[in-house]
């Protein structure tokens, strides 16, 4: 516990000084709210307006979490289909590629045109957003198995499937876990972008009302909420992970 505390001290430090030097700025420059607020008015502004902001985040939450957990399933199916045909992999991963170089801020549109207004648009732009990391990192644990494991299975007659589920498997956990670091931040980005673009509630519509108010302060509450957001997902999956692996050396000792 000692040494967690102490590694999350530097960045919590730098943190800290980076907010102290924009209140010192703000109040040495006297700079007007709608400017420029310091992190004392948009704590404050926060506080006032505390239950329809959490609302705002509860909406988002539920979203981005329901929509990263259908990437992540979706980028692992995606990473195992590929790896196990490689015949497939050849053909569809080029298509892959592609459907990450459309703006989500262009397809979003599109997307609500074709599917309608409702959560389904949301969640396949969430989707979207989050598989194709995780079917990277995926593949490419996939494709570090151990020559020496494999060697033996294959000497005793292990079959395809077998070797998939107990040596290459295993291995790729690692790299499912930094596809999933990515994926997390990219599940908020696409929240806020459907949120702004169509929706009737979650941080990404607040914001968006508040520009349209010239509430400036609102809106760094905003971006403070979805920073928040977006550590936590990243906290709750480093958490996930450190379990994981130790469950995973632990099953080996065994």
């Amino acid at each position: 516990m000692g040494n967690k505390l102490r590694s999350a001290g530097p960045p919590v430090a730098v943190m800290l000084l980076l907010l102290i030097v924009w209140q010192g700025a703000v109040w040495l420059f006297e700079l007007e709210a709608w400017k420029l607020p310091g992190p004392v008015e948009i704590i404050r502004e926060a506080a006032a307006i505390w239950p329809r902001l959490l609302e705002h985040t509860w909406a988002t939450t539920k979203l981005a979490v329901f929509g990263f957990a259908l990437g992540a399933a979706t980028g692992v199916l995606v990473a195992a289909v590929l790896h196990l045909l490689p015949g497939a992999r050849s053909g569809l991963y080029p298509l892959l590629v592609l459907t990450q170089n459309i703006p989500t801020i262009v397809l979003y549109p599109l997307l609500m045109i074709w599917l309608g207004l409702g959560l389904l648009p949301k969640l396949v732009l969430i989707v979207l957003v989050c598989f194709f990391p995780i079917a990277v990192a995926m593949l490419s644990g996939l494709s570090q198995r151990d020559p020496r494991l494999f060697d033996y299975l294959a000497m005793i007659g292990a079959g395809k499937w077998r070797i998939f589920r107990d040596l290459e498997l295993p291995g790729a956990i690692p790299y499912l876990f930094s596809g999933l670091k990515i994926a997390a931040a990219y599940s908020i980005t696409g929240v806020i972008v459907a949120e702004w673009l169509g929706a009737s509630s979650g941080i990404g519509y607040y914001i968006k009302l508040s520009y349209s108010g010239f509430l400036v302060t609102r809106v760094f509450a905003g971006v403070a909420i979805i920073v928040l957001l977006s550590l936590a997902v990243f906290g709750v999956i480093v958490v996930l992970e450190r379990w994981c692996m130790r469950w995973q050396r632990h099953k080996e000792v065994s």
